[in-house]
C-alpha cells in the first residue's frame, strides 16, 4: 500500500471520521487485520478559522503547506486535505509538499456523474458556498451544474457548522432546520445535495435528507482507499 499524508483537524470531528472510513475501507478490501498506513498532521483549527475569518488565505496556505511538506519528509506519497474549505489553497499546499493531491471535488463530481445527477445543491461553509472557485467550479467540470442556497440559508448552514458540528454538538433542532433547507433546494430544482463540508455528514444522511446525499467526507475517504491500493489491483 502507498502511504497517505492527511492534513486534518479542520475540524478534528470530521478528521476522526476520515480515519475510521479509510481504515474500514482498507480492511474490507484486504481482510484480516489490514489497516491503512497513514501520516496525520492535525492542525489547531482555532488558528486556521481565524485566518479564514480575516481572509488571510495566503498565510493559511503557508501554514498548511509547511505541515504538508513535513508529511512528505516523513514518507507520505500522496496528500489529502480533510476539509472542503481549505481546498481554496490546495494547489499551493500540494506545490509546497511536492506530492500528488487527492482533490475532494474530483471524488464527489465523479460520483454525481456516475449517478446521473442533473443539478445538485451544495451546502457547506459560507466560504465554500460563496467562493465557487474553492470546490464548486471543479465539481461542475465533471458535468453537473451546482446551485447554492439563498443568503439566509447560507448563514444558517455556516452557523450550524462552526457553532455546533465543529464542536461536537449534534442538535435535533438544527437537523430539522437543515432538512428544511435541503427541501428548499429541491424546490429550486436540485435533484441531489452535496454535503460540502466534512462535518455535515455528522448531522445529515440519506435517512433524513429529502434529496439523495453525496457526502464529500465518505467519497473522499473512498477515493483515498482506491489510491492507496491501486498498485495491488
Amino acid at each position: 500500500m502507498k502511504m497517505l499524508g492527511v492534513l486534518g483537524g479542520m475540524s478534528w470531528e470530521s478528521t476522526s471520521v476520515y480515519y475510521r472510513l479509510i481504515n474500514q475501507g482498507v480492511a474490507q478490501r484486504l481482510g484480516g487485520l489490514a489497516s491503512a498506513p497513514l501520516l496525520l498532521h492535525s492542525v489547531n483549527f482555532a488558528e486556521v478559522a481565524q485566518l479564514q475569518r480575516e481572509a488571510r488565505w495566503t498565510q493559511a496556505g503557508e501554514l498548511l503547506g509547511q505541515a504538508a511538506a513535513g508529511l512528505e519528509r516523513a514518507g507520505a506519497q500522496g496528500l489529502l486535505i480533510a476539509t472542503n474549505t481549505m481546498h481554496k489553497v490546495a494547489d499551493e499546499v500540494a506545490a509546497m509538499a511536492r506530492l500528488p493531491l487527492l482533490h475532494i471535488a474530483d471524488a464527489t463530481g465523479a460520483a454525481m456523474r456516475a449517478a446521473g445527477v442533473r443539478r445538485a445543491a451544495f451546502v457547506g461553509t459560507r466560504f465554500s458556498m460563496e467562493d465557487r472557485s474553492i470546490v464548486i467550479d471543479r465539481l461542475e467540470r465533471h458535468g453537473t451544474p451546482v446551485l447554492v442556497p439563498e443568503p439566509d440559508d447560507r448563514a444558517l448552514m455556516h452557523r450550524v457548522i462552526f457553532d455546533e458540528l465543529c464542536r461536537g454538538v449534534i442538535s435535533p433542532a438544527s437537523r430539522v432546520e437543515v432538512v428544511a433547507l435541503i427541501a428548499r433546494q429541491a424546490a429550486r430544482g436540485a435533484d441531489a445535495v452535496v454535503l460540502g463540508c466534512t462535518e455535515i455528514g455528522l448531522l445529515i444522511d440519506a435517512g433524513c435528507s429529502p434529496l439523495p446525499c453525496f457526502d464529500t467526507t465518505a467519497l473522499h475517504a473512498a477515493a483515498a482507499v482506491d489510491w492507496m491500493l491501486e498498485d495491488r489491483a
